[in-house]
């Protein structure tokens, strides 16, 4: 029995010992930028709180930072002592102080920068290194301080120089967030940089009981933002932290380089709509009452202007600053089938500057504006749609006639609402001012310039949350020329017919996140877009940073979109996780000769389709402004391809990285097609499992890698097309058994394509080349399973 207990003894003590190390911990210690804040009705945050959502779970981190502590405070009230009785080898020590050490007038912080400071300094590293931990230094983080002219002053005198001074002697790594800070305030400005602050009037925040202006304390996105400048610097010095930092859902972006976007918030002051005459009998018009309240919110400092359960008829809503108009449950606005209530104004529309009737809502330059709750907003869209009807059934066609009335062209296969509206039609003409031209010349042609449901131009800080737009005149939610927009499930519904109603148009805009959106339409479901030809060249305001996870796409011409007008240019967007189903394009980037602009850094990744119309995965520059899926004996020619000389009109994409993407059931896999003079450039497709009709189809196009893609296509003549394009890379590619040609290889101008890692006998012919092209062209690297005994071992050969 004894030797029994031994002998367990033995094994247990054995575990422990090949039981491995905690994983390591990292401990924050400074001031109140830095520490944590209570989250209940509370804004403030310190850098510090957000710096965990940057790291991975392989690593602890502690924040030990107090409001209002300096190196000395934090010293003699024990702080430190118990810091070090956590700390273990392996650990490490971010020190950030210097806020709170400055202050001469408090004996009990007070650390001067050249002598206490400074010993408190190179004590925290000492005593880390002690421990076997690794001790980082950072630079006190930078107050917003402009003068009044504009010019950024600082305000911490030589203390970042100590921290400097300190690292150098005492060989440690400093991060400089003195100087990082800094530029990051000065590039936003007097005003925009206000949001890494708190800037709040009173009743706000149950925690903000008057008004509070605080250049030193952070908001939640000047938290993220610090947080973020930290952990640049740890990558850009490859410090051992580095290994820690957690990557997001993008392969080539770690979390923090993601987009920050600002949420307003509002006072809690409410306006109800009943109190200013209101009448909820879907019949009344209520423009008057429902305007009258946001005027008395504004007047008040703003708040939240209530629409209660019932049926509201109105006019245009016309939008003001620091408002939130709150839909409740069971709140319907329905916009008035009048067209006399909607003026001609001077608006945009397809990316120009043009004459369109008034949208049902609209805010122009303002700041701080939202629209929430689970309420509806109708646009009554049937009134003002055309309506083809190739597009309905004879009974809904002759209905439609029957209720809208309205004329019909002269082919009778078009519904107008007016013959104003039909007059329109024929001279193409979107409301776009012409020298000469004043809005009141668009008179008779009125209803062909339907507006756009949503308008929001020129505005910060939006928010839109929980509430449903359907059946839109035209363009559904149009958020042009605006920053920090946050769209959060929102549900667009609108005819699969309806014509023009995109579901979101996010066009020259910045900073902005759509998240948990479901949208079914008759147009583009999320699409971007940057102005049109030479006007938005000049205009020149990209749409980018832009986050678009988690949300569905049902019926629409494209799921996620860019273009056609994407003159200004497109950059930085970051899409995941999304799933579109009877879309007619999955992944759609369309443009055209003669719009310029350049479209780039798409990253892409965990997309799930269904029932796709037309192609997956689309990049056209061809693009003819029609209907992605051709109708029933509808004829349509296709491109000229000629070489044209390059110029600002000449449009370009590139650096498209796309990462686990599927596909049941479309028409085409992958089309990409650029021209001649500008080819499709840097795509990467990695591990995407696509059913298709036809397989992919590359012309015009260059770096273009495909990495463990599985193309199951019905027409396998063939498998692959690449025409006229170069430095083409597919890698570890799965095909159908029995397919009838893997790839055919055309085009005088095709040279670098190769085809590797791939099993080449499933194939009736692996190769056919032609127009310029010899099969001896092609590089293929043949797996080892297929080399043959006599081959010696050779892996690459051509032909």
């Amino acid at each position: 029995m004894t030797k029994t207990i031994f002998i367990a003894l033995l094994v247990i003590s054995g575990l422990a010992f090949f039981t491995p190390d905690k994983k390591p911990v990292i401990f924050l210690i400074g001031d109140s930028t830095m520490a944590n804040k209570p989250l209940e009705e509370n804004p403030e945050r310190g850098w510090g709180q957000l710096f965990p959502n940057y790291f991975t779970n392989e690593v602890e981190i502690q924040n030990h930072a107090v409001n209002g502590r300096s190196t000395k405070s934090f010293i003699h009230e024990h702080r430190w002592d118990t810091v070090m009785s956590r700390m273990k080898p392996g650990d490490f020590v971010l020190i950030q102080f210097g806020h709170n050490d400055e202050k001469s007038e408090d004996s009990t912080r007070s650390a001067p920068a050249h002598t206490l400071y400074k010993e408190n300094l190179i004590r925290f590293i000492n005593d880390t290194r002690s421990k076997g931990a690794t001790p980082i230094l950072i630079t006190p983080v930078m107050r917003r301080n402009f003068d009044a002219n504009g010019k950024f002053e600082d305000t911490h005198g030589d203390y970042p120089a100590v921290v400097k001074e300190v690292g150098q002697l005492m060989k440690v790594d400093v991060i400089d967030l003195h100087q990082s800070s800094e530029e990051l305030i000065v590039k936003e400005g007097v005003e925009n940089s206000k949001r890494f602050f708190l800037h709040i009037p009173a009743g706000h925040f149950d925690a903000v009981k008057k008004d509070r202006v605080d250049n030193t304390h952070f908001s939640e996105y000047g938290a993220q933002s610090m947080a973020s400048l930290v952990c640049q610097s740890i990558k850009d010095q490859n410090l051992p932290l580095a290994k820690y930092l957690a990557p997001s859902d993008f392969k080539e972006k770690y979390a923090f380089e993601l987009p920050k976007i600002y949420q307003p918030h509002f006072k809690k002051d409410t306006f109800n709509i009943l109190s200013y005459g209101a009448v909820a009998d879907g019949l009344t018009l209520n423009t008057k009452a429902i305007n009258d309240a946001i005027d008395a919110c504004a007047a008040k400092g703003g708040g939240v202007v209530e629409i209660p359960r019932g049926s509201f008829v109105t006019g245009p809503v016309i939008m003001k600053s620091n408002i939130n108009l709150h839909l409740d449950r069971g709140a319907l606005v329905i916009f008035s089938s009048d067209f006399n209530q909607y003026p001609l104004v001077v608006s945009t529309f397809e990316g120009v500057d043009a004459v369109r009737c008034r949208s049902p809502f609209t805010a122009e330059h303002l700041e701080n504006i939202a629209i929430t709750g689970h309420g509806i907003m109708n646009g009554n869209g049937f009134y003002w749609r055309p309506l083809q009807k190739d597009k309905v059934s004879e009974s809904q066609w002759i209905a439609h006639q029957k209720k809208y009335g309205g004329v019909l062209n002269e082919n009778k296969k078009t519904w107008y609402n007016s013959p104003g509206a039909l007059k329109g039609s024929l001279t193409n003409n979107i409301g776009k001012i012409t020298a000469g031209k004043t809005v009141n010349d668009f008179e008779e042609v009125k209803g062909f310039l339907r507006p756009n449901m949503i308008r929001i131009f020129d505005c910060k800080n939006i928010l839109i949350e929980d509430v449903t737009f359907e059946n839109s005149p035209a363009w559904t939610t149009h958020i042009n020329g605006s920053e920090h927009i946050t769209l959060k499930n929102l549900t667009v519904k609108n005819p699969w017919y309806g014509v023009n109603t995109d579901a979101l148009d996010l066009e020259s805009s910045k900073n902005a996140l759509v998240e948990d959106c479901h949208f079914d339409t008759g147009d583009d479901g999320i699409c971007i877009k940057s102005g049109r030809d030479a006007e938005g060249r000049k205009k020149g305001m990209p749409t980018k940073d832009v986050i678009v996870k988690n949300c569905v796409v049902y019926h629409a011409h494209g799921g996620f979109v860019v273009g056609s007008e994407m003159s200004g240019g497109t950059n930085n967007m970051f899409v995941s996780n999304c799933t579109f189903i009877g879309t007619d394009i999955g992944l759609r980037f369309k443009t055209t000769r003669g719009r310029g602009g350049m479209v780039e850094n798409i990253y892409v990744n965990n997309i799930d389709m269904k029932d796709i119309a037309a192609e997956a995965i689309l990049f056209d520059m061809y693009y003819m402004a029609k209907d992605p899926v051709v109708l029933a004996g509808e004829k349509r020619e296709p491109p000229v391809v000629e070489m044209k000389p390059v110029d600002e009109t000449t449009p370009q994409f590139q650096n498209f990285y796309f990462h686990n993407i599927t596909c049941n059931g479309a028409s085409k896999g992958i089309f990409v097609r650029g021209i001649p003079e500008m080819h499709v450039k840097n795509v990467l497709i990695e591990n995407a499992v696509l059913q298709a009709d036809e397989g992919i189809d590359i012309q015009e196009a260059s770096n273009i890698n495909l990495n463990n893609v599985t193309m199951l296509s019905r027409n396998t003549k063939p498998v692959a097309y690449i025409l006229n394009s170069d430095n083409i890379n597919i890698s570890n590619l799965k095909y159908k058994d029995s397919a009838d040609i893997l790839a055919m290889v055309q085009g005088e101008r095709t040279k670098g394509v190769s085809i590797i890692n791939t099993d080449t006998n499933k194939a009736k012919q692996k190769v056919m080349a032609g127009f310029g092209v010899k099969d001896t062209d092609i590089m293929w690297e043949v797996p080892k399973a297929q080399v043959p005994a006599n081959s010696k071992g050779k892996k690459k050969r051509k032909g």
